[in-house]
């Protein structure tokens, strides 16, 4: 069976309040292949592309009611709409062009123009659409990959790590220390790479728009608390102390160190970052301090800072540490995503993460919250 591909026809829309001229585009335009569409004022010309994006839009700079500049400001503050490129047509001087340029036009086009300068404009504004349409498909075609092969590789996971769990009880038959020590290994083996799945699909989640935060009251001592119990077996296996410092909110109201978010996301940014300075810490310990500070416009914010001892984080690898897989130099690096997801969380909170460090001294990582949120999706 032979397959006829269709080839997609570029629709151009041109807006001028003078019959003669939207007649004379036409005319070039259509005998080029392009399908036309023509439109005399602006207000109109910005329900067309709202109801049927064009592909390009040729705008005539003066018309009555709204001009050129003001429908290209209308169409590119409009977030709903995708890239349209903009070839404005202006018989006027140079200060005019600037200003169509600065609301958001991509090219212009000089009042009486000439036929061969006109199409080669279009032309190369409907490449620079077509590349950029292409990005966006490979973009989604990428995420899509990326969803996919998550949810599919976590299933797999589950069922080895209910496996390996069972015959770590015996349920099968008995087996030797040696083989108990290794399945151990399996396990925490095991339990990295579902977590490094997990992390993956949380990213996905947030940059594509498809994560929901579920806005709750959110006691931060009590959750740090929490994650530190939680942690101390580890942070003891090493000989660490683990630590939480809650004293400078006594000092304040009984409200000290509430916010508004999503508990389980906030909770997933603390013990990310508890475990990472646990990690990478050999010897002396890891202190987790909580502390309210007013904004210069009134408004309060929740800090948190968790103090490590441990090798510390070169300066070079600083800047771009909150980066999706950006490793850092030490052998246990992980994925490089645990700290980009916890720097998207915070950020969907309306918080900031901040990192200080010095090599051989030991790192601080610092989450501001604020008290009351509006959480972003």
């Amino acid at each position: 069976m032979s397959v006829v591909e269709t080839l997609k026809i570029d629709r151009i829309l041109a807006v001028d309040d003078t019959p003669d001229n939207l007649i004379l585009v036409q005319t070039i335009l259509e005998s080029e292949g392009f399908e036309m569409d023509l439109v005399a004022d602006g207000m109109t010309a910005l329900q067309q592309i709202t109801e049927s994006p064009p592909d390009l839009i040729l705008l005539d700079v003066m018309m009555p009611g709204i001009d050129g500049y003001e429908v290209t400001r209308r169409i590119r503050s409009n977030t709903g709409l995708p890239y349209i490129p903009i070839l404005l047509i202006t018989a006027f001087t140079e200060s005019s062009v600037v200003e169509g340029l600065d609301a958001g036009a991509d090219d212009f086009i000089r009042k009486p123009f000439d036929t061969d300068e006109l199409l080669a404009r279009v032309r190369s504004l409907l490449r620079l659409k077509h590349s950029l349409d292409e990005q966006q498909k490979m973009a989604r075609q990428r995420e899509d990959f990326v969803s996919r092969m998550t949810h599919d590789l976590r299933t797999p996971l589950v069922a080895s790590d209910r496996m390996l769990n069972l015959f770590q009880q015996e349920i099968f038959c008995k087996i030797s220390p040696e083989m108990k020590q290794a399945i151990a290994v399996m396990i925490r083996s095991n339990h990295n790479l579902t977590q490094m799945v997990n992390n993956l699909l949380e990213v996905y989640r947030i940059e594509a728009g498809k994560k929901t935060l579920n806005s709750e009251i959110c006691n931060l001592p009590e959750m740090l608390t929490e994650v530190v119990e939680e942690l101390n077996p580890i942070a003891n296996d090493k000989g660490l102390t683990l630590k939480i410092d809650t004293s400078a909110l006594e000092k304040v109201s009984e409200n000290a160190g509430i916010v508004t978010g999503d508990r389980l996301e906030l909770r997933r940014v603390f013990s990310n970052l508890i475990g990472n300075a646990i990690k990478f810490t050999d010897s002396g310990g890891i202190e987790t301090r909580i502390f309210e500070s007013a904004q210069n416009n009134g408004k309060n914010l929740v800090t948190i800072e968790i103090e490590d001892t441990g090798y510390g984080i070169a300066a070079e690898d600083q800047t771009t540490i909150f980066e999706r897989f950006r490793q850092g130099r030490n052998k246990r690096a992980g994925s490089g995503l645990g700290l980009h997801l916890s720097r998207l969380i915070v950020e969907a909170h309306g918080g900031t993460i901040e990192l200080f460090s010095e090599v051989g001294k030991g790192s601080v990582f610092t989450v501001r919250l604020p008290k009351q949120s509006q959480l972003s999706n």
